[in-house]
């Protein structure tokens, strides 16, 4: 009979998500890992399979605590037309908040898309799903913004917020002020057309 486990999953996939995410999967080592969890290498590959079962359960924690709370305002059944300011005011308000991990180390998913792991299938697919849902949620935004809009407007706009948000985030830990300044040229933008309408 197997020996019951003796520690909380999801507190183990927070203290390796914040190693994950400063130090890249590649050199995010083992005897770190084991460090900041405070399990042994022999529990980690029981409760995770391996390094990339532990990164794979980072990721969806990522998503989960991290991404997806910030875009729920846009993700609803009903998204109010100042929503997409929103995302984009409180990400630009996260950007400049000094000592968090998203300021000095940008975003785990975008950082590791200009990794090696970005060859490894699986995360692969969930960068470009991330960048899909992200996308969407920004879509749904211009749309209650601008509902005048054509699906055609909505789209290109939509991309365009889309690239400067990702932009914010691959820059963020080499120079804060020019990932604010990506988020202020979306909200511009968004000014600007709404006030055509």
């Amino acid at each position: 009979m197997g020996r019951s486990q003796q520690f909380d999953t999801a507190e183990v996939v927070r203290a390796a998500r914040d190693v994950f995410w400063v130090n890249g999967y590649e050199a995010s080592s083992l005897p770190a890992l084991e460090s900041a969890t405070g399990l042994k290498r022999s529990s980690i590959y029981h409760a995770f399979g391996s390094k990339h079962g532990l990164f794979e359960a980072v990721i969806e924690s990522y998503l989960n605590e991290v991404i997806r709370p910030r875009l729920t305002p846009l993700a609803g059944p009903v998204v109010e037309s100042n929503a997409l300011e929103g995302y984009l005011t409180g990400l630009r308000a996260a950007l400049l908040r000094p000592g968090t991990t998203a300021v000095s180390s940008g975003c785990l998913l975008v950082n590791a898309a200009g990794a090696p792991i970005s060859q490894d299938t699986m995360v692969a697919t969930v960068i470009a799903d991330y960048r899909t849902e992200l996308r969407a949620a920004l879509a749904r935004g211009v749309a209650a913004r601008l509902p005048g809009s054509t699906t055609t407007e909505v789209g290109v706009l939509a991309d365009v917020c889309t690239g400067l948000v990702v932009a914010a985030m691959a820059v963020v830990r080499v120079t804060p002020e020019a990932a604010v300044a990506s988020l202020d040229a979306a909200l511009a933008l968004i000014e600007e057309r709404s006030a055509r309408d």
